[in-house]
């Protein structure tokens, strides 16, 4: 999977229906953002459990996806049901790991 550090990606809000393939998570994604989906942007959607992650990127030959499952714990999402977030690279690694990067963190003193 050819991500770069300088890319960004876009975090579709709300859950959908993990039965979706390309060509479903392609009409959400343009329905989100249509000037952007062949732009080589990623598009980040999650399933209702919280558990199962899907990837939606251009790369130079056409459409790929990429799928991450966790088996016990669940991934870290906003609440929010509509719209669009983008992050960066690192912040999509720490959501990776289950950080929450959506809330904010305090630090004790």
């Amino acid at each position: 999977m050819p991500l770069e550090g300088s890319e960004d990606l876009s975090c579709v809000m709300g859950f959908i229906d993990m039965r979706e393939q390309i060509n479903g998570l392609a009409q959400i994604a343009e329905a989100k953002k249509p000037i952007e989906l062949l732009s080589r942007n990623y598009f980040v959607f999650l399933g209702k459990t919280w558990r199962v992650m899907k990837m939606l990127y251009l790369d130079t030959t056409g459409f790929c996806v990429w799928i991450k499952r966790l088996e016990k714990e669940h991934l870290p999402w906003p609440k929010k049901t509509s719209g669009v977030m983008r992050i960066d690279w690192e912040s999509f690694q720490l959501l990776l790991m289950g950080i929450n990067i959506f809330k904010k963190h305090r630090i004790k003193r």
